[in-house]
């Protein structure tokens, strides 16, 4: 009986957890601790559940988010940032393939975590190693270096912010470029303010369309099937979302209520993520990807940080 019950508390310890991070006192930086101390002290109770329901959850409060956004500053903001995008996705690339081939790291592994860097994190880890048929070893090793980097950005980028008195605009843009996940740059930039969270999530999503391209070149390059190619297609709704609420005013009265829905969902989201982040996680990562992942998370953190303050208002 002893098995049994120990399985229930640590159910009912982590539902308790999960409800607590959707209180609008919890923000998405502390639900995401809330989920990594749990990993450490309790085994995960819904571990494969855990993982699909974060896809989807994310997707709806990326969704959710449109509802607090205007078309006009959102196309300014996406003008703003494609200069940075463009440059830092193909910057990446590239120092990411001569570090993978430099610590003599399995080249689907380098280039799952390359991508990763350079485009969206787990979306873009997501859809490209079905298309270079990458084995879950692979994948898991990926996922854990962007995901472990990805904890520490949400923490470390606000207090960075504020140290360098970066303006919103600056911040909102150095998240959506130097931040590997959707999730935590949306958790980030929402800590700094509600201008850099609409630049942040802008320039992301409009960042993350590039898995189309990537992956129709990694098929090409791969010779695999490009019909298993995955396509974010939920920045559609996203960008729907953000139209409605220009332009209909019904949804304009409903959006403030709509966005506190998508950022519980955000901070829930989030504290799943750390919840699946334990101490074996970590070590299956070992230190080569790691090391790769680090190294490329630091230059393009720096360079895209320098060249925004240089030139973004």
């Amino acid at each position: 009986m002893e098995y049994p019950i120990k399985h229930l508390s640590q159910k009912i310890i982590f539902i308790t957890a999960a409800l607590l991070s959707l209180l609008p006192l919890i923000s998405p930086a502390i639900a995401l601790l809330m989920g990594l101390i749990l990993a450490q002290v309790i085994e995960h109770p819904y571990a494969a559940a855990s993982q699909k329901t974060t896809h989807i959850l994310l997707k709806i409060s990326v969704i959710g988010l449109g509802f607090g956004m205007n078309i006009f500053s959102t196309i300014e903001a996406g003008k703003e940032g494609i200069l940075f995008t463009v440059a830092s996705i193909f910057g990446v690339l590239t120092i990411g393939y001569l570090i993978g081939r430099w610590l003599k790291i399995d080249f689907k592994t380098s280039s799952l975590i390359s991508a990763g860097t350079a485009i969206c994190g787990g979306s873009a880890i997501a859809a490209l190693s079905p298309v270079m048929k990458a084995n879950p070893k692979q994948i898991s090793v990926a996922l854990g270096t962007v995901f472990i980097l990805n904890s520490i950005a949400l923490f470390m980028f606000p207090m960075i912010g504020h140290l360098l008195h970066l303006s919103q605009t600056q911040f909102g843009l150095w998240c959506a470029i130097a931040i590997h996940d959707t999730s935590s740059v949306v958790g980030a930039a929402s800590k700094y303010g509600e201008q850099a969270l609409q630049i942040a999530t802008t320039v992301k999503l409009a960042r993350a369309l590039w898995i189309i391209p990537v992956s129709l070149a990694t098929t090409y390059f791969f010779k695999t099937d490009r019909t298993k190619m995955q396509i974010p297609y939920f920045i559609g709704l996203f960008i729907l979302a953000i139209i409605a609420n220009t332009y209909l005013p019904f949804v304009t009265k409903t959006g403030p209520y709509l966005v506190a829905f998508a950022k519980s969902g955000l901070s829930l989201t989030l504290f799943l993520i750390g919840s699946g982040l334990s101490f074996k996680t970590f070590k299956s990562v070992g230190i080569s990807p790691l090391v790769q992942g680090t190294t490329l998370w630091i230059l393009i953190s720096i360079a895209s940080l320098c060249a925004i303050m240089v030139l973004a208002n």
